[in-house]
């Protein structure tokens, strides 16, 4: 999948909207809607890669903790041989090599990401 300016525009969208919200469980939905609509973009993967570590840390969610850092060494070697699941959400709670569609609020997230 090509990667294209309107996901870039979405992304930021979706990161915008992520660090004005408070509430943790919107902030990862924000985060894996982030990481669907940047992940064919290297620094927009890596950045939703690093956001998703940060939130973890903040919550101590150690195994999210501990995942986030297994997919940021997996990013880059995963654009290197263009092995990037479709729709991934990016979350330690998924196979970080499954294609997935995401669940239905992200997908609503997304659709919202592109409205601009």
């Amino acid at each position: 999948m090509n990667p294209t300016d309107a996901d870039i525009r979405s992304y930021d969208r979706l990161v915008s909207r992520f660090e004005q919200t408070a509430d943790p469980a919107q902030r990862w939905r924000l985060l894996m809607a982030a990481h669907v609509a940047g992940q064919y973009r290297l620094r927009l993967h890596w950045d939703s890669h690093v956001r998703m570590l940060g939130q973890a840390w903040r919550e101590r969610d150690l195994r999210e903790v501990a995942g986030q850092l297994v997919r940021l060494a997996l990013v880059p070697l995963g654009h290197a041989l263009q092995r990037l699941p479709a729709g991934n959400i990016g979350r330690a709670t998924v196979s970080a090599f499954a294609p997935m569609q995401p669940p239905p609020d992200v997908e609503r997230l997304l659709r919202w990401a592109r409205e601009v």
